[in-house]
């Protein structure tokens, strides 16, 4: 989790420290302040880990840390700050955002983490957004949404050019005619009693477990918490029951696994296979959540009678549930969708996140509409990356 007040209690005091020029001296002032735990050369606390560096300019490739240990400290915002004779640098250096792994790094693998990052490792731009204090709370709420294994073979890949295990979509004439077709098919579905079909469906299964996600908002684990709360939604077996009594009884909870398909929830209609994907909006909380995987969103999209949905789940802080089901090309949705290029690789096109303001909007102020121009301008963009 993000702790604000903290990070801008950081920041602040480093960068009132400018042109103190001695690791040594800022390092110890930062501990002493901040009363962080020293683990070999990795300061922390509860809310943030930092590793300083000295260099001359800000254009430094020392090597900062090996992957392992970052590993460790992965969970919250891992800060590099970097001592210049005139100034003091900060830059968030989570797994998501590094570019590669550079030093002693031959023998990496998803199996065997191995090599250290220099600075010139650590993206300055992270799609789009500098790598500053102003964008940090951005920058590692869209960090929370990716496990360590999701960047570990991202920075595989990278490193040492080994084939992905994704596989790019390559759609036919006829494939590619359908997926442009997908919108006018989604503006259908949503003038259809098949929409509300499916919402009512949807908004029962919420009201049977709504005291249940009300708790499991409270998870701070973001990955854990949104796999919770699209078990509880869409889930109809003996585990279910099992997780619903650990939330309430404050055990520990059973591992559960969603499949990692487009959608989290089907149905079909005589007209139309819809997928939902289920995303959980903690309104209190910053958050930028991953949306789809772009090339299985387009296979699902180059079939006849798909639509592919959107179903909003936002929790406030007196843990009232509001909810709101939208297609993905949704005006206010698409306007916040992003396409994380970084993310992109030889055998896959990456995937999109959503601005979590976007999702707010979507709840409390609604626009049912849909621009057709806009929708088909992003669909030709996923398919030319």
């Amino acid at each position: 989790m993000y702790n604000r007040d903290i990070i801008e209690q950081l920041t602040q005091y480093i960068f009132s420290q400018n042109g103190i020029a001695d690791k040594a001296l800022l390092q110890s002032s930062v501990q002493q302040k901040f009363h962080l735990i020293k683990e070999r050369s990795v300061f922390y606390c509860e809310w943030f880990s930092i590793r300083f560096c000295k260099a001359a300019t800000r254009n430094f490739g020392n090597t900062v840390l090996s992957l392992s240990v970052l590993h460790r400290y992965d969970d919250r915002p891992f800060f590099v700050c970097l001592v210049t004779p005139a100034r003091n640098y900060l830059m968030l250096a989570n797994a998501t955002f590094l570019k590669k792994i550079s030093h002693s790094s031959q023998a990496l693998r998803r199996d065997n983490i191995k090599g250290s990052f220099n600075g010139s490792d650590i993206m300055r731009v992270f799609e789009g957004i500098e790598n500053t204090p102003e964008n940090f709370e951005f920058l590692y709420t869209s960090h929370e949404n990716y496990t360590f294994e999701e960047n570990l073979e991202r920075l595989v890949e990278a490193t040492n050019h080994i084939a992905p295990t994704g596989k790019r979509f390559s759609p036919t004439e006829s494939q590619i005619c359908s997926i442009y077709n997908a919108v006018s098919r989604a503006a259908s579905f949503l003038r259809s009693e098949e929409y509300q079909i499916l919402n009512d469906d949807l908004a029962h299964r919420v009201h049977a477990v709504e005291s249940e996600i009300a708790i499991a908002a409270f998870i701070d684990n973001v990955n854990l918490r949104g796999r919770i709360i699209e078990y509880l939604i869409t889930a109809e077996d003996d585990l279910k029951a099992t997780l619903i009594e650990c939330l309430h009884t404050n055990h520990p909870l059973p591992k559960v696994f969603t499949s990692d398909k487009l959608g989290d929830y089907e149905r079909e209609f005589d007209h139309y296979l819809t997928e939902t994907d289920i995303k959980t909006k903690i309104l209190f909380l910053s958050s930028n959540p991953k949306a789809y995987n772009i090339d299985k969103l387009l296979s699902f999209l180059s079939t006849e009678k798909s639509v592919y949905l959107i179903y909003v789940v936002a929790i406030d802080k007196d843990r009232t549930i509001q909810t709101r089901l939208c297609s993905m090309f949704n005006r206010q949705l698409l306007s916040g969708t992003r396409i994380m290029k970084h993310w992109a690789g030889r055998n896959s096109r990456g995937v999109t996140q959503y601005d979590g303001k976007a999702l707010e909007s979507v709840v409390e102020n609604f626009d049912f509409s849909i621009d057709p121009d806009a929708a088909q301008n992003f669909l030709s963009a996923c398919l030319n990356l």
